[in-house]
């Protein structure tokens, strides 16, 4: 029996793994994150793809790079959600947008049967 090989997880696919352990609290303000050459070994995968990641993150401002140092979860500012609950939000959000496409792709096919069912609507020609 042949076993496929392990697939590469992608940029995002490292992002959201780092997000969900940031809003768990393995990952809280002030942590180092991977360094990432080590890291990209660990998931092999490139230098580049756990790159892209960490930008994923610093974008969503979860985490800052600290030239020479690493790339850290940020700290909490006054006012604002701190890191864990800001990644709690944002993997929420992925949830409910995922929710609502597979919701509106079902709504797009009931229009299409109905369509189908009832033919074209007065005024639109057949042609």
């Amino acid at each position: 029996m042949e076993s496929q090989p392990k697939r590469k997880p992608n940029a995002r696919e490292i992002a959201a793994r780092l997000r969900d352990e940031i809003a768990a609290g393995t990952f809280g303000p002030g942590d180092r994150l991977p360094g990432g050459r080590a890291y990209a070994t660990k998931l092999g995968v490139s230098l580049m793809t756990v790159q892209n990641a960490y930008a994923q993150l610093r974008e969503e401002g979860l985490v800052e790079g600290v030239s020479g140092s690493g790339t850290y979860v940020r700290d909490t500012v006054p006012g604002e959600p701190g890191p864990r609950e800001a990644a709690q939000r944002l993997t929420d959000l992925q949830a409910e947008v995922t929710r609502v496409s597979a919701e509106l792709a079902g709504l797009v096919e009931r229009v299409k049967r109905l369509e189908a069912a009832v033919g074209p609507a007065e005024g639109e020609s057949g042609a």
